[in-house]
């Protein structure tokens, strides 16, 4: 019987300790945790945008319809149907705006109207829970309005959009026309103004290599506006310095795209490598760099590869084209898209890349400069690969926000005959080489995050350190002291907090770890 009350006495401490091995050995092996999104209904060409001023906020749209909307960093997604008198019809773009507010542009395909016939602009003032039915830009007549894409001016309170107009989408005819279009709304995009061409060289209709598309526009550190797209196996740059009144009389070339914009992959349905434009507007020192990412099969049609060039003088002059992915296969790396961390100027570019094949599987990497595109980190993303199939359309492009170092990709995957959207909890300390011995320790986010009861925090020392480990409140109110100016040797160290045991209630807490040179300090949130 004693025999018999302590195997119950102990029962719980034994399961609580194979928690923590399963945990130390499969939680911890996963650097940049996975977070399922949705997978209902197919979603495909995602779009993520976080609120800079409140970095728990996020939307995130997909194809034709969805909105998601997280308030924790993107650890947890709700969503919802968008609808609108104009119609939804894919080609989702997210921005965030100011405060709270969230602007979603996309297609349309109203009752009372033509085919995608013009931009479609709604706007949530509450985080992305709830949308206005929306404005619309670029109506004219029985021409096509397509591939928009939006920025936010925070200096100015402007959203600058431009998009490609076709005079007749799929026309073959020469009379028929691309052209590249931009418009402004000055008041929250509640109206907007009269769209005006600035492409100088149109397109075809055809919707490939010779069509003019794939216009994103970025905003400069003073105002400027500066946009790229693709056609002709060119990618042409045009910039306006007085709010988009006027452009260069002349577009610049500023990259060749040998074999177009259009390229075959093995398992995709259509695959195209448009460029994505992006400024630094971060108090850094590569401040006013404009950076322009794309991918093209230029080494071969077994070899699609990421491209980025830059422009340090205000776009009058351009780097030649940098190779960014650093692999030494001749795969295909594809579905390239680019963002700024504006609060650090880190550029990040993530991309589906099989250089781990020797077939169609597929991971997400990601790749990290931190000093103004000269140099790229590659790391991948996925925790799994998948197989895709020609049959399953996984949409047009992928997505990515960042803010402070909370970085938030977003992909679609196809398993189990469904299509999963994803994003990630990237831990760039993980990415630290222990040759940096100027920083004393790296931290990775504990996991899971948020966690009911128990949470693994790991830290690795890369020289002999006396270090210090507390939990603060969102007050600032120090509630636990995990480790007080203990000296500790070279190597890894895990602890696992436990909610009840910290006498914790559900909410959000920080973990600060300092030694006498360094200082990191993580969220985490806890729930029940």
């Amino acid at each position: 019987m004693n025999l018999l009350n302590y195997f119950l006495r102990n029962f719980n401490r034994y399961l609580l300790f194979l928690y923590f091995f399963i945990a130390n050995n499969y939680f911890l092996s996963a650097q940049h945790t996975n977070i399922l999104i949705n997978n209902l209904n197919f979603p495909n060409e995602p779009s993520i945008a976080i609120n800079p001023l409140n970095t728990n906020s996020l939307v995130a749209g997909s194809n034709l319809n969805k909105v998601f909307y997280s308030n924790n960093e993107g650890y947890s997604w709700q969503y919802n149907s968008l609808t609108s008198e104009y119609g939804v019809w894919g080609d989702p773009c997210v921005i965030a705006g100011k405060n709270n507010t969230f602007f979603y542009f996309h297609l349309s395909n109203p009752d009372d109207g033509n085919w995608i016939d013009r931009i479609v602009c709604q706007k949530s003032t509450d985080g992305g829970i709830n949308w206005n039915s929306g404005t619309y830009i670029g109506l004219n007549g029985t021409k096509a309005q397509d591939k928009e894409w939006a920025v936010y001016d925070r200096q100015n309170d402007i959203i600058y959009v431009t998009w490609t107009q076709f005079d007749e989408y799929g026309s073959v005819r020469p009379e028929d026309q691309s052209l590249i279009l931009f418009s402004k709304s000055i008041d929250g995009g509640n109206s907007w103004a009269t769209p005006i061409v600035i492409s100088d060289e149109a397109g075809d209709c055809i919707d490939d290599d010779n069509t003019v598309e794939g216009a994103v526009p970025a905003i400069g550190p003073n105002g400027e506006i500066f946009v790229s797209w693709a056609g002709h196996e060119k990618i042409y740059f045009d910039k306006s310095v007085d709010g988009g009144e006027t452009w260069l009389n002349q577009d610049k070339i500023i990259a060749n795209m040998p074999g177009g914009w259009v390229f075959d992959i093995p398992g995709i349905n259509r695959c195209n490598g448009m460029p994505i434009t992006t400024c630094d507007t971060s108090r850094g020192i590569y401040r006013g760099n404009i950076y322009v990412n794309w991918a093209d099969q230029r080494n071969g049609e077994n070899n699609t590869d990421i491209f980025i060039t830059k422009s340090v003088d205000g776009g009058e002059t351009w780097s030649n084209a940098k190779r960014v992915n650093d692999d030494i296969t001749e795969n295909h790396q594809f579905f390239s898209w680019m963002t700024i961390d504006q609060a650090t100027g880190y550029i990040y570019i993530v991309f589906y890349d099989r250089r781990n094949y020797d077939n169609n599987y597929t991971d997400v990497f990601m790749a990290l400069s931190k000093d103004g595109g000269e140099s790229f980190t590659n790391f991948k993303i996925s925790e799994e690969p998948y197989y895709p199939y020609s049959s399953v359309f996984l949409g047009d492009y992928i997505n990515i926000t960042a803010y402070n170092n909370i970085i938030r990709p977003i992909w679609v995957s196809y398993e189990n005959d469904e299509l999963n959207l994803w994003t990630a909890d990237i831990n760039i300390d993980s990415l630290e080489t222990s040759s940096n011995l100027s920083v004393p320790f790296v931290v990775e986010q504990n996991y899971p995050n948020p966690f009911s009861e128990l949470t693994i925090f790991t830290f690795r020392l890369k020289r002999k350190s006396k270090i210090n480990l507390y939990i603060y409140s969102t007050f600032g109110e120090k509630l636990a002291t995990i480790i007080d100016n203990e000296e500790k040797n070279i190597g890894k160290y895990v602890y696992t907090l436990q909610a009840n045991i910290l006498n914790l209630k559900p909410g959000v807490y920080f973990l600060e770890l300092t030694s006498n040179s360094q200082k990191i300090i993580k969220k985490m949130i806890y729930i029940k």
